[in-house]
């Protein structure tokens, strides 16, 4: 017995050794590199000869053409659920256009191509006024659009912020300059890095330096940069229109509400110091919109608090050569694939269409909430139209029933539109995006509630109705369409828009199509 103790001894070393392996994850030590390029390169192509098999990953980002269940590379309406593709989609959210009337968006607000498209699509958005120099949106709206950002905040620093967007259509190069390498990577060194001011200066304002976080946290930090939500900054909160991300108090849906209360500058009753996107013409509700919260969203869901990065699922590692591995830079759904190869990395025990099917499960959950709470939030808006023109007798309490109306109205959109917005349907965090539809259905049944008492009940048998029938869901409008008479007078709702004056297109994609006027 006592011959066999330095074998089980040595057994036992070597089981510790292997959980202690097991256990304890190393620190990945990515490869280094050293370029010909110089640090301040941002042109696309410059990294094809220093990068061939990456780049050409990076090039299928011009696919536009296949969908998953619910979203993919075709630039559908995103309102549009009765035409097919490419101007459809069975899953469109019809009343987008009515929610965001009298903003940018309301004009068109199409589903997203390939990052490679972001410099094309947004210069031909009907949301940037083309019809006139200006594109009544500021510089801001160049910051996630490519890496160009580095020469205009270099030159300009914070006053490039408030320019206006169409200053700046002639000087871009829609495929050189569109989201590339320079994103993400310092050019000599291919090391990560932030191109975004708002992510660098939300760090400093935590204590963090980006160079001393776990490279696991600098991988999801490169979507953070813009796949997030965020907002331009009145004149008396810091410099005009710069924008900055609400984490402040949180990444939550009930911790950025709270900090828009207070950093902002309007002096609407009710709402003094709010931040606020625009006022609702309809409801007079001063507004917020919703970006793109991907990573407030995925941060603390299942797989963000596993540590499963952005990267693992969206660039997960391939062999393009048969031999070398390295990240997959087309930046793409995990659904595209038939083989479900990101997602069979670490669950190997299941099949493709297993997986498939259960994140389809999850979406249609979503999806199904997703659009209820839409439909509330045009309810509360109408609500509030109602009882804004009512001329009975009206309660003690009116103007603040009708401010307390506005506010729920206010919030039940913004927690729908965090959803909405947001490029999953639900499944970077379950759980999240659920709890946010049920918070946003009551916040809006409140609005129509409030509403109703501020009306003293007498609209309270028109609002039991089916709103799609009180109020039909606004299928055409654009900034041309608004220049027509005939089609204002298309919806009940228009009537709370200006008709605005018939001019002529200015701008196409980066070039004009009528001479600049002559300096004054």
């Amino acid at each position: 017995m006592r011959k066999n103790f330095p074998l089980f001894a040595m057994l036992a070393v070597g089981v510790a050794l292997a959980l202690s392996a097991c256990s304890e994850a190393t620190e990945p030590v990515p490869p280094t590199f050293k370029t010909s390029l110089k640090s301040d390169e941002i042109k696309n192509s410059a990294f094809k000869s220093e990068f061939p098999l990456h780049y050409e990953t990076y090039l299928r980002n011009n696919e536009s053409e296949i969908m998953t269940e619910y979203g993919g590379s075709v630039a559908y309406n995103k309102h549009d659920n009765v035409n097919p593709l490419p101007e459809g989609y069975k899953h469109a959210q019809p009343y987008l256009k009515n929610l965001w009337l009298g903003y940018a968006f309301s004009y068109e607000y199409r589903a997203a191509r390939g990052h490679t498209y972001a410099i094309k699509d947004i210069l031909n958005i009907d949301r940037l006024n083309r019809y006139a120099e200006k594109a009544d949106l500021p510089a801001t709206c160049w910051n996630c659009k490519g890496a160009k950002m580095n020469e205009w905040v270099g030159k300009y620093g914070d006053e490039f912020w408030a320019k206006d967007f169409n200053e700046f259509r002639e000087e871009v190069d829609m495929d050189e300059n569109t989201i590339g390498c320079a994103n993400c990577h310092d050019p000599a060194t291919m090391e990560l890095r932030l191109y975004s001011v708002p992510l660098q200066n939300h760090l400093k304002a935590e204590g963090k330096d980006f160079k001393t976080l776990p490279r696991n946290e600098q991988r999801a930090l490169m979507c953070g940069q813009c796949h997030v939500e965020y907002y331009f900054t009145d004149k008396g909160q810091g410099p005009a229109k710069k924008p900055v991300f609400p984490w402040a108090q949180g990444k939550d849906p009930e911790e950025i509400y709270t900090y828009y209360k207070s950093h902002g500058d309007t002096t609407t009753p009710g709402f003094e110091g709010n931040f606020v996107d625009w006022v609702h013409p309809v409801s007079k509700t001063p507004m917020l919109k919703a970006q793109h919260p991907e990573y407030e969203t995925w941060h603390n869901g299942v797989h963000g608090a596993a540590g499963v990065s952005c990267a693992d699922c969206h660039m997960s590692y391939t062999r393009l050569d048969g031999k070398k591995k390295m990240s997959n830079h087309h930046w793409n759904s995990p659904l595209k694939d038939p083989d479900m190869k990101a997602c069979r990395q670490c669950h190997t025990d299941k099949s493709p269409e297993y997986l498939k099917q259960r994140v389809i499960y999850t979406q249609d959950k979503v999806w199904e909430q997703l659009m209820t709470a839409q439909d509330i939030s045009v309810k509360a808006h109408e609500a509030i139209r109602m009882a804004n023109e009512f001329e009975g007798e009206k309660p003690a309490n009116y103007d603040q029933l009708m401010i307390d109306a506005r506010e729920m109205c206010r919030k039940g959109q913004f927690f729908w539109d965090l959803v909405s917005a947001e490029n999953s349907v639900g499944f970077h965090n379950p759980t999240k995006a659920l709890d946010t539809l049920a918070k946003s259905q009551q916040y809006s049944q409140k609005a129509v509630d409030i509403a109703i008492q501020a009306a003293a009940f007498t609209t309270a048998q028109a609002l039991a109705g089916d709103i799609k029938t009180l109020v039909p869901p606004i299928m055409e409008h654009s900034r041309e369409l608004q220049m027509n008479p005939e089609h204002m007078a298309s919806h009940q709702w228009f009537k709370y828009l200006k008709l605005t004056p018939k001019t002529e297109k200015i701008w196409e994609g980066n070039k004009r199509l009528v001479p600049a006027p002559a300096a004054s």
